[in-house]
């Protein structure tokens, strides 16, 4: 694939006897949105656990624009731009909508002691998280507590801290998740604009219509193996997916 930004090769994590992920391999272009789909345990989590430096993989290796990233700590990647959002959102709730992000944007103070005496809350910090809150829609809650917000608008919250970082990739797990049709859609157009920024996308996502809706293409997982891959109207009509998915016989019924 042309512009490849990130590959997992033969990547694999084990928990003692448990193969989290097993030898899979797959990349993510540059500019694109790239689903990561897969029943309950297929090892998606742990995928973005490696990807972001929470796990170091047992065997394989990570690659960011080539350069081998396995292993380096989360804080590594972050500055390298991989951005992430969580499936539980936990902002800092105690600080307001506005000061999250400023936290997120004083990162490249943190790797040094005397820098990260440095104030943070500045009024070139504020502005700049203002604009990030301006894209997300959230500007007029910027000094609203944040733990005070709708899981829909913390869902947006997070999008912005994670874009705080630059990132170059950034990861979305289960953001939909939770969210009311009109949020769905008002997050998924954020998605989309994000990626036409040239920010590559790599999103887990139960909800199927969002996944297929939104993603180039999709990387199939099942008891931590690569099950499949390609773009979703192929995925969708995949029989071993379906399986997956919906148990033994159900690839039959469908067709």
């Amino acid at each position: 694939m042309d512009d490849v930004l990130l590959r997992l090769d033969r990547v694999s994590k084990h928990f003692g006897g448990l193969k989290a992920v097993d030898n899979v391999s797959f990349e993510l272009a540059k500019g694109e949105i790239l689903g990561l789909i897969g029943p309950n345990g297929a090892g998606k989590t742990t995928c973005f656990n490696l990807i972001s430096g929470v796990y170091t993989p047992t065997s394989g290796a990570i690659y960011l624009e080539e350069k081998p990233t396995g292993g380096l700590p989360p804080y590594r990647m972050a500055s390298l731009g991989v951005g992430r959002t969580f499936q539980v959102v936990k902002p800092f709730s105690t600080l307001s909508v506005v000061q999250n992000v400023m936290v997120a944007l004083g990162l490249k103070r943190y790797g040094g002691v005397i820098s990260s005496f440095a104030p943070w809350e500045t009024k070139k910090s504020r502005k700049e998280a203002m604009t990030l809150l301006e894209e997300v829609g959230i500007a007029h809650l910027a000094d609203t507590p944040s733990g005070q917000l709708p899981l829909g608008n913390q869902r947006r919250l997070e999008l912005a801290r994670a874009l705080a970082l630059m990132p170059g990739v950034l990861l979305l797990d289960e953001t939909f998740s939770g969210l009311r049709h009109e949020e769905i859609s008002l997050l998924s157009k954020l998605v989309l604009e994000v990626r036409n920024k040239g920010i590559s996308v790599l999103l887990i996502e139960h909800n199927m219509k969002v996944a297929m809706g939104l993603s180039d293409r999709l990387v199939v997982l099942d008891h931590g193996r690569l099950l499949a891959e390609g773009k979703p109207e192929d995925i969708r009509s995949d029989p071993a997916v379906i399986e997956a998915y919906l148990g033994k016989g159900a690839s039959a019924n469908a067709s």
